[in-house]
């Protein structure tokens, strides 16, 4: 199992997640991002304005996305 937070995953808070998986991370991340969406958190609304941009392209998405996954998968397993 490893550790990321919020920040690491591209967010705006230091809200940890644990999982087995990138994509058992990014769901728990995505999932974090709709509460945070509907609660109208300020700061992850911007974020996520960022992350839209990025979305725009599939091909600048899918180089942040194995960006991201290299880093979890980078991380040591927690103890």
């Amino acid at each position: 199992m490893k550790t990321m937070t919020c920040t690491q995953l591209g967010g705006a808070c230091n809200k940890k997640f644990q999982a087995n998986s990138f994509q058992e991370i990014a769901q728990m991340s995505k999932q974090h991002g709709i509460e945070m969406f509907q609660s109208g958190d300020a700061e992850h609304l911007a974020v996520m304005g960022k992350i839209m941009q990025i979305m725009q392209n599939p091909e600048d998405m899918q180089k942040w996305m194995e960006q991201k996954k290299a880093e979890f998968e980078a991380l040591p397993e927690d103890q």
